[in-house]
């Protein structure tokens, strides 16, 4: 196979402070679902500095860089999306400045994820220095609205573009360990429908937020008698919201609608979860319509490309080639061996894996309780060691297992 891998460790902390540089970039551009044109444009200068072959924006607006020629079609992916800062009293720094000092970056996105892109994208640095190349076609891809919905990048890379790789890795935070599956989700709503009237005189309605009340109680004895996976866990549900219609405050309320954040684990479907609610004696009493959301969001390119609100749940086991290849490289860089578990959130790879059976595995930098934090963090070691895993990946997948 002839990789040198002391050589890409040592490239790869070479490269450590462009890394750092790289990402507090990103991190300094407001990038939210939907708004990432700007960092979309940085990463592409980035890519265009440290010599990938061919970088293209698609209609969606992901961005795509490409190292090789070769006939294996392997990616790597980072969406490059964050989600707002919250409560900005919470931060200890500027979220779009942060803190930097010898071990950790400090900024919105940090873990999630722009840190792997910036890893990426100076893998393919390494690739080029130590004329890594095979015979393959390293696709490089920040993708757009993961935060507002996972997978939707994927689907229009799948659907619209036929890019079929004959694996993904997915760079979302993961400690430095390896991934290899995840619960799915999917967005429900459940609304109750009532008659107003003026609020002195409420006998003369049908106050539809009543009627959501017992909804709720079932909802939280649901969560808990929910199937359970030996690997990914147990299925979870958990009120996410509630809204309301009322002609005004001195009125009956004549709808409400709840949504409901629903994990499903290995086995269960989403017409099995919508029906479970559908189910529950409170929901048949009080007439509630019980459905599924869709997303329709403009990307900030404009396109809109809809979906349903269903992710599915994934798994590789742990003997598939994608795993392998990624065990071998741990262990080749670090002389050690890789800890193998799953994500507890949701990634890109609901679509990838779930929805297109392309195989996913996931290794990334910085940590899962990272993810949606203020003083959010990751730590540069990590970035660093990334960068050399991601490089020698695609060699050793064609030089073994292709």
């Amino acid at each position: 196979m002839n990789i040198e891998f002391k050589k890409v460790v040592e490239k790869a902390e070479e490269y450590k402070e462009d890394i750092s540089k790289f990402l507090r970039d990103m991190i300094a551009i407001p990038s939210e679902s939907c708004m990432e044109k700007e960092v979309v444009l940085r990463i592409k200068e980035e890519m265009e500095k440290v010599g990938f072959d061919k970088v293209e924006i698609d209609p969606m607006g992901n961005i795509l860089g490409y190292i090789g020629h070769g006939k294996h079609v392997i990616a790597m992916d980072a969406h490059i999306d964050t989600v707002g800062v919250g409560d900005e009293s919470l931060w200890e720094y500027n979220p779009y400045e942060g803190y930097e000092d010898d071990e950790i970056i400090v900024g919105r996105g940090a873990s999630d994820q722009e840190g792997g892109m910036a890893s990426m994208v100076y893998a393919g640095k390494i690739i080029k220095d130590l004329e890594l190349e095979d015979d393959y076609t390293l696709i490089v891809t920040g993708t757009v609205q993961e935060e507002d919905c996972d997978g939707l990048c994927w689907q229009y890379i799948i659907n619209e573009r036929n890019i079929k790789p004959e694996f993904v890795v997915i760079t979302e935070p993961t400690s430095l360990n390896i991934y290899r599956g995840q619960r799915g989700r999917m967005e429900i709503k459940v609304t109750t429908k009532g008659v107003s009237c003026h609020g002195s005189a409420p006998e003369r309605g049908e106050n539809a937020i009543y009627k959501i009340a017992p909804i709720l109680n079932e909802l939280k004895a649901l969560h808990e008698n929910l199937h359970t996976d030996e690997f990914l866990g147990k299925g979870s549900l958990t009120v996410s919201e509630i809204f309301f219609t009322s002609p005004s405050r001195c009125a009956v309320a004549d709808s409400c609608t709840i949504s409901i954040d629903r994990r499903l684990t290995w086995g269960e479907t989403w017409e099995g979860a919508l029906q479970e609610i559908k189910n529950l004696p409170s929901v048949k009493e009080g007439k509630a319509e019980v459905s599924m959301y869709n997303y329709d969001r403009p990307a900030y390119t404009g396109l809109v490309y809809p979906t349903a609100c269903y992710f599915p749940a994934w798994v590789v086991e742990e003997e598939h080639f994608a795993c392998k290849t990624l065990v071998d490289a741990y262990e080749g860089l670090f002389k050690s061996k890789p800890f193998v578990d799953k994500w507890t959130f949701s990634t890109n790879g609901v679509s990838i894996m779930g929805r297109y059976n392309i195989p996913c595995i996931g290794f990334g930098p910085g940590h899962e309780d990272q993810a949606h934090a203020p003083n959010e963090r990751t730590w540069k070691e990590e970035l660093v060691k990334c960068a050399a895993m991601y490089a020698v990946i695609p060699k050793i997948y064609v030089n073994k297992y292709a």
